[in-house]
């Protein structure tokens, strides 16, 4: 493939601490890098680097002669007095840029909620981040560097997001780079995995989740000092393998390998136990809303939820940006009183929240962190384990040199943490998180979501991040309209509802002006919908009895004769046939799981 863009032997070095030494990268035709490390480790200084604004101190960053690159960071430089419009189409006539489909699809995907007559600084942080986004996208590139483009954008928005990557170019043409703590993003659109740590940059091939599989073999083999994160990530790939197979559809790793490495690793959480724990701490009465509507002047938010939250409930929130998910988690907690209808709390329920703003950490601003910590009780139970709050904080990542800083003083990742740990020693029976991922990096939310699987309690989740709705909560709801609607069929099923309903609805102003007469979608028949999901449900049946069938074999060979060598060669190559069988029935399930997203 053709050489796009490279870095050779970058140093870069700040008073405190040297961030990169001797780095060298390459980016070619076709490559889809997704950038992952925790938080300070230099990721959107490697970006800096290699859209050049920031110079290293050493090395040097090459382009091939006429390579386009556009990057988007984490400020923009809009002008605030254009409007939107202008933001985005400048002064080209309306009929030109109308008759783009690249630049309708972008409008359609990022802004067509924005009005596009509204002046740039009038716009909230989420709007003004999606303009920018949407100037970035209407241009013409040959690499495209993106750090953080998933902040502010909901299900939908991260979704048209990947697809509109993936898309852009031709096969094996074009290049991006991207920095997101979104891991179905970087799943779903990223050929090669970036890690940056410790100074430099490891590279691994595919998304998250082959990443996850190379990063356990790395860890398997490394001294003891890696044991926590070993284990941490291993976990991680368990869920992977067992809670969501589709995730492994794009990764080049062989299947048996990953279950090799995970056969001795139980299972995320044991819901039963859970459960258990949960009605011994709540009772059979958490929360009840009975035809619960809130408004807010002639604005119906929410109509007539009726909602009963058991014990022990992991639930997932979906919903649009202005839907009305934070107002219902105010229901919940008592801070948004319903204007019709009945909220009812069981007496022992002790409710803790994580919301968008560190409010709780307001008023210990001032203190240090190990005086916060200090204030706390000296234990805490995970996995049968005591652990001091230090201890359970380091579990977080959080290093120990930052206990000694004030909490006011923490970057946002580490108030995230001690935030999460406040919230978990308070000792809640009923969690409620707004948002929980703004700030983290991936290791922190594997962190997270490792902590939650132990925690016997009732949680409620809002959240756009798909990846942790799925890892976390058992079930997902979605707010639609104002009213609260079951998911069997998780997020996927919510897209499906939200793009019927967008397909109902008469496009906003913007999209009708740059839609051309005539414009026709090609979508797939639902009878061939129906008969590929058919397709895939028989398919899942018959690897399940496939995979019962080896599991004999393999307990007949462990325990034939053997002198017997005739039967030893029946039966070998009988599971050979099988996992022959096994793997071409694979093969099918991810044609058919890649035809039905």
């Amino acid at each position: 493939m053709a050489h796009l863009l490279g870095a050779e032997a970058l140093h870069l070095e700040y008073p405190t601490r040297v961030v990169f030494d001797s780095v060298t990268v390459g980016v070619e035709e076709g490559d889809r890098i997704g950038i992952v490390g925790r938080n300070g480790d230099g990721k959107s200084s490697l970006l800096a680097m290699l859209g050049g604004l920031i110079e290293p101190q050493a090395g040097r960053v090459t382009r091939r002669g006429g390579v386009r690159f556009g990057m988007l960071s984490q400020s923009d430089d809009l002008d605030p007095a254009a409007t939107v419009g202008y933001a985005i189409v400048g002064d080209r006539p309306e009929h030109e840029w109308a008759g783009d489909a690249q630049v309708r699809d972008v409008i359609g995907g990022l802004v067509s909620d924005v009005p596009w007559d509204a002046v740039i600084g009038s716009l909230s942080g989420g709007q003004r981040r999606r303009v920018a986004l949407a100037v970035l996208l209407i241009g013409e590139w040959d690499v495209i560097a993106l750090d953080e483009p998933t902040n502010h954008l909901d299900v939908e928005g991260i979704t048209w997001l990947a697809e509109h990557v993936k898309n852009r170019w031709a096969k094996n043409s074009g290049a991006l780079l991207v920095i997101t703590h979104d891991r179905w993003f970087l799943d779903e659109v990223c050929t090669e995995t970036w890690e940056v740590h410790d100074g430099i940059v490891e590279p691994f091939e595919g998304g998250y989740a082959a990443y996850v599989l190379q990063r356990v073999e790395r860890d398997r083999m490394a001294a003891a000092t890696e044991a926590k994160r070993q284990n941490l990530m291993r976990k991680e790939l368990a869920w992977l393998r067992r809670g969501a197979p589709a995730r492994t559809s794009k990764p080049k790793f062989r299947i048996e390998v990953a279950n090799q490495l995970i056969e001795d690793v139980p299972p995320v959480r044991n819901p039963i136990e859970l459960q258990r724990l949960a009605v011994a701490r709540l009772g059979k009465d958490v929360i009840d809303l009975e035809d619960a509507s809130v408004r807010y002047g002639d604005r119906a938010v929410l109509r007539d939820v009726t909602w009963r939250i058991a014990p022990g409930e992991r639930t997932g929130i979906l919903g649009a940006n202005g839907s009305g998910k934070s107002t219902l988690l105010g229901l919940i907690a008592g801070t948004v009183q319903a204007a019709t209808g009945r909220v009812k709390r069981g007496r022992t329920v002790r409710l803790g929240t994580l919301d968008q703003q560190f409010s709780q950490l307001a008023d210990i601003s001032g203190d240090r962190v190990r005086e916060v910590l200090g204030r706390t009780k000296t234990t805490f139970t995970i996995d049968g384990k005591d652990l001091t709050p230090a201890q359970l904080l380091e579990r977080l990542g959080f290093a120990r040199e930052h206990l000694s800083s004030r909490v006011g003083e923490l970057s946002g990742g580490q108030k995230r943490r001690l935030q999460l740990l406040l919230l978990l020693l308070s000792e809640p029976n009923l969690i409620a998180l707004d948002e929980p991922t703004n700030d983290v990096d991936s290791d922190m939310l594997a962190a997270m979501e490792d902590l939650l699987d132990s925690w016997p309690g009732t949680l409620i989740v809002v959240s756009h991040d798909r990846y942790l709705l799925e890892r976390v909560t058992d079930q997902q709801y979605a707010i639609l309209d104002g009213r609260l609607r079951h998911l069997p069929g998780g997020v996927d099923e919510y897209l499906r509802l939200r793009a019927a309903d967008h397909a109902g609805a008469p496009p906003p102003a913007a999209a009708r002006a740059a839609e051309p007469a005539g414009t026709v979608s090609a979508r797939r028949s639902g009878a061939e919908e129906r008969s590929a999901r058919k397709e895939l449900v028989a398919t899942e049946r018959r690897l399940a009895r496939l995979a019962e069938r080896i599991d004999t074999l393999h307990q007949q060979l462990a325990g034939h004769e053997q002198s017997d060598y005739t039967g030893l060669a029946q039966l070998t190559d009988e599971l050979r046939g099988v996992e022959a069988e096994q793997g071409a029935l694979e093969e099918r399930w991810f044609e058919l799981s890649e035809l039905l997203d």
